[in-house]
């Protein structure tokens, strides 16, 4: 006969080796690299976890076509791009996020919303000024904004805000891709471990 006192079973064990549950938001203008960043990350991580990638524009395109570029469908665009986001990370699933993303307080309610199912949120700002975009604009939509022909233009005639305190600033007018991607990757590693150590504190704690 056992005489362990009544209590909860045994602690679960946490491999401090586990990836931990997490989205990487890469946020900025158009055309400051976040589409290249986030498939350049998906090919170095796709041997070591699970990954994918959501593109901004292909989601919208394949997924949510019904939504427009008014304030209101630019917030329910990045929402439900947060709960899928959400949803692959919950399944183990490291999700690169590249979307613009033009306001910061939906940005907030979307690692809120991590946060709160338990799930690591990781925002990179991809910066770069808009005069860098353009040069590099590939779809000529900063020329059509100029020119009047595009309405709403992030960055242009659109607000773009800025994250006040992301977990990493990649600066993408100077830094190669290369040395980008580097950054990022430890910033991943830094906010998976403190969160790996935060689990394992509340483990110990129960």
């Amino acid at each position: 006969m056992s005489t362990r006192p009544d209590g909860p079973g045994p602690k679960p064990r946490l491999d401090k080796e586990e990836h931990v549950t997490t989205t990487l938001w890469l946020t900025g203008l158009p055309s400051s690299g976040k589409s290249t960043l986030g498939r350049e990350l998906v090919e170095r991580l796709r041997d070591r976890r699970a990954v994918q990638h959501l593109d901004g524009d292909a989601v919208r395109k394949d997924f949510f076509p019904e939504l427009g570029f008014s304030k209101h469908d630019r917030t329910e665009n990045i929402r439900r791009i947060g709960k899928l986001a959400a949803m692959l990370a919950s399944h183990g699933v490291l999700s690169v996020v590249s979307v613009i993303a033009p306001f910061r307080e939906v940005r907030e309610e979307v690692r809120a919303a991590h946060e709160a199912a338990g799930l690591t949120f990781v925002e990179v700002y991809v910066d770069a000024p808009v005069q860098v975009c353009a040069e590099r604009d590939v779809k000529g939509l900063y020329a059509k904004a100029d020119a009047g022909q595009v309405e709403a233009m992030t960055g242009v005639s659109d607000v773009y805000e800025a994250p006040a305190s992301p977990d990493v600033l990649v600066d993408t007018a100077s830094l190669s891709v290369q040395e980008s991607i580097e950054m990022i990757e430890r910033a991943l590693e830094r906010c998976e471990s403190e969160r790996r150590e935060q689990d394992i504190r509340e483990v110990v704690l129960r």
